[in-house]
C-alpha cells in the first residue's frame, strides 16, 4: 500500500505474529531468573531491571574523599564572599565610598580562605619561632585549584614564588598592591570587590544594576538572596551577643560544614577589621552593639595569638580603647575573657593536632588585621 509520500510497505504474513513473539520475553528466560541451563541470570546492564551497575561522575568521588580528608563539605560562600556581604547595602547594591579597610581586609580573608582549605600553611621551621607571628614564610602544601577564581589565581601566584617564600604580611601587601617594589607590582591582585561581586550573581545571591551617579554609571549589585545575608548576620550577632562559654548553633554554618566554629570567628574577625561589622548590629540597643564590640576585641585578642587563647586578659589594643571607653562611661563589667576561652576550645578541637600549620598561618592573619587601624 502507497503512502501519500510515495513510500510503501510490504505486509508479509505472519509478520504481526513473529512481531509479537520479538517484543513478548521468552518464557525460557526471564530478566533475573534461572535460564535452560539451570543456573541463575543477573541482568548487571540497567539499574531500572534491578541491575547492581549505575553510572557515576569520579569528580564526585573525589569531592567525597576531600571533603572526608578536610572534616567536612567546603561551605557555598567563602569568608571574603560573606564580608563584602555585610558591607553591602541591601537595595543599593554598593559599599561606603568611606571605606579604606574591606581592600585590605578581603586580601587577609584570601589567605584565611587558603588556609582552611588546606592549601598553604607556614613553613615548618624551629627558627621561625623566633620570628613574630606575621613575619613567619608561608608556603604551599597542596596547589589542587579550589575551583574559586581568586583563590586560584592567588595560589597560583604563591606556587611560583615557593624559591623565594614571603611572610603572611609580606602576601597581604603584595595582593593589596600596598609595596614599592615595581618587580612585585604583578603580584596584585585588581578589581577583588568587583569580581567577588560578580561571583556572588552566578550564584544567585546578589544581582546587577546600573545606577546613574551624576556624572557617571555604575554598575550596583543589590541582594536578591535576603535569606542568605539574614543568615550571615544572624551567625555573627549570635557570636558576639552570647554571654556564656558555649557557642550557640544558630552562630554556625549548616552541619557537617568544614571548620564551622573557626570560620564564625574569621568571619567576625575580619568583617571587625573591615569597618563593615556594624552593619550587623542594626537591631541591637547602643549597650547592646558596645557589649558585642567589647566581645569581638576579647575574640580578636585571643585568636590573633599563637597557640591560640595565650594572649594576656588586657587584650590588644582595640581592646584596650574600648575597655577605656567603657570606663569613661562609667561600665565596670569584667571583659567575660572566661567564655571566649570556651571558644577557644572549641576552634582547637577542629585542628589537626595541637600545632596545625594552616591554623597556625590563620593566627598570623588575624594578628596583621588586628593592627589594621595603625598600618591604614
Amino acid at each position: 500500500m502507497s503512502s501519500a509520500g510515495g513510500l510503501s510497505r510490504r505486509r508479509v504474513a505472519g509478520a504481526s505474529s513473529s512481531s509479537a513473539s520479538d517484543d513478548a520475553p521468552s518464557p525460557s528466560w526471564t530478566p533475573n531468573g534461572p535460564n535452560p541451563n539451570g543456573t541463575v541470570v543477573t541482568h548487571a546492564g540497567s539499574a531500572f531491571e534491578g541491575g547492581s551497575k549505575v553510572a557515576c561522575d569520579p569528580r564526585d568521588l573525589d569531592q567525597v574523599q576531600e571533603d572526608s580528608r578536610y572534616g567536612g563539605r567546603m561551605p557555598r560562600l567563602t569568608i571574603m564572599e560573606e564580608v563584602l556581604l555585610l558591607g553591602l547595602k541591601d537595595k543599593h547594591g554598593y559599599l561606603s565610598f568611606w571605606n579604606d579597610s574591606i581592600s585590605y581586609a578581603l586580601r587577609g580573608c584570601i589567605l584565611i580562605e587558603l588556609a582552611l582549605r588546606r592549601r598553604i600553611a607556614l613553613v615548618k621551621d624551629p627558627n621561625q619561632r623566633r620570628s613574630p607571628l606575621a613575619d613567619r614564610l608561608v608556603e604551599v602544601i597542596d596547589d589542587k585549584p579550589t575551583g574559586e577564581t581568586i583563590l586560584d589565581e592567588a595560589l597560583k601566584m604563591m606556587k611560583g614564588q615557593e624559591t623565594d617564600r614571603m611572610s603572611i604580611n609580606g602576601w597581604v601587601d603584595l595582593l593589596s598592591g600596598e609595596t614599592w617594589n615595581v618587580m612585585k607590582i604583578g603580584y596584585q591582585l585588581k578589581q577583588v570587590r568587583e569580581r567577588l561581586a560578580k561571583g556572588l550573581v552566578d550564584k544567585g545571591v546578589l544581582r546587577t544594576e546600573k545606577r546613574n551617579f551624576l556624572l557617571f554609571d555604575m554598575a550596583t549589585h543589590p541582594v536578591a538572596d535576603v535569606r542568605t545575608k539574614e543568615s550571615i548576620v544572624t551567625r555573627a550577632v549570635s557570636l558576639l551577643t552570647a554571654t556564656t562559654s558555649a557557642v550557640p548553633p544558630s552562630a554556625l554554618d549548616k552541619e557537617g560544614t568544614q571548620c564551622r566554629v573557626t570560620r564564625t570567628v574569621c568571619l567576625v574577625c575580619a568583617a571587625y577589621a573591615a569597618s563593615v561589622l556594624d552593619n550587623a548590629f542594626g537591631r541591637l540597643t547602643y549597650e547592646d552593639r558596645e557589649a558585642a564590640f567589647q566581645r569581638c576585641d576579647e575574640i580578636l585578642a585571643e585568636f590573633a595569638c599563637w597557640p591560640f587563647g595565650s594572649t594576656s586578659a588586657t587584650g590588644n589594643g582595640g581592646g584596650k580603647r574600648r575597655e577605656a571607653a567603657n570606663i569613661g562611661m562609667g561600665n565596670s563589667a569584667p571583659s567575660g575573657r572566661e567564655s571566649v576561652l570556651g571558644l577557644v576550645q572549641e576552634v582547637k578541637r577542629e585542628m589537626n593536632g595541637e600545632d596545625d600549620p594552616s591554623f597556625h598561618l590563620i593566627a598570623g592573619v588575624l594578628e596583621v588585621l588586628s593592627k589594621l587601624d595603625s598600618l591604614l
